[in-house]
């Protein structure tokens, strides 16, 4: 019987939040190479930010002498995390997941294989960044259980649908759902970096 995993990171708030990007739960620790979000290294979703915002897949790598990765020439042994947070607050980024506690019926990071346990609070979450109109969904499973626990009507891949709710002060989100950054959704990362841009861009980030 698989054991229940609580999730082992704090959520990153930014004071100045205006989108709050929303994944199902971390891999296991095992496929970890930082303490922090999207931590497996063969997951693109820091390469999808630096292309968006730098124009290189490798901006947010950590290069090392010694490394335990590598991509083509360049050493690589990890995300930064130093960069990546201070990157996060300058933009007004926030990241958490819309799983608190899970099961993980094979033992992998897959989300297909994962069963939900207890779903985070939705509404706690927003009311810690105020000034958030955007929840970015990274992925299917994530798109699933916010749907599962707000009701709002799922949009396309790449598009946003509008929801409000009275219990938080009237406040009105625009809700995305995003192409996953895990290398099981099969698109490059440069295409998937440029469905990314387009709504940082409508967003105004």
């Amino acid at each position: 019987m698989a054991n229940i995993e609580t999730h082992p990171l704090k959520p990153f708030l930014p004071a100045n939040a205006k989108i709050l990007m929303l994944g199902s739960f971390p891999p296991p620790k095992a496929r970890w190479t930082m303490d922090f979000f999207y931590p497996n290294f063969l997951n693109d979703m820091w390469r999808i930010f630096g292309i968006v915002f730098f124009k290189d897949k490798n901006y947010f790598l950590q290069k090392l002498s010694s490394p335990k990765f590598s991509v083509g020439d360049l050493p690589l042994k990890s995300f930064d995390k130093d960069k990546i947070s201070s990157f996060l607050n300058k933009k007004g980024i926030a990241l958490y997941d819309t799983a608190v506690k899970v099961k993980r019926l094979s033992g992998n990071a897959s989300d297909k294989f994962l069963e939900i346990v207890e779903p985070v609070d939705f509404k706690k979450l927003l009311s810690n960044i105020p000034k958030c109109e955007a929840v970015v969904l990274t992925g299917e499973k994530a798109a699933d259980t916010l749907q599962s626990i707000i009701g709002f009507e799922k949009p396309k891949v790449g598009h946003c649908e509008e929801w409000s709710d009275a219990a938080i002060q009237g406040r009105s989100l625009k809700i995305y759902r995003m192409p996953s950054s895990s290398r099981a959704y099969p698109k490059p990362v440069e295409e998937k970096a440029k469905v990314y841009a387009a709504m940082f861009k409508e967003l105004g980030i």
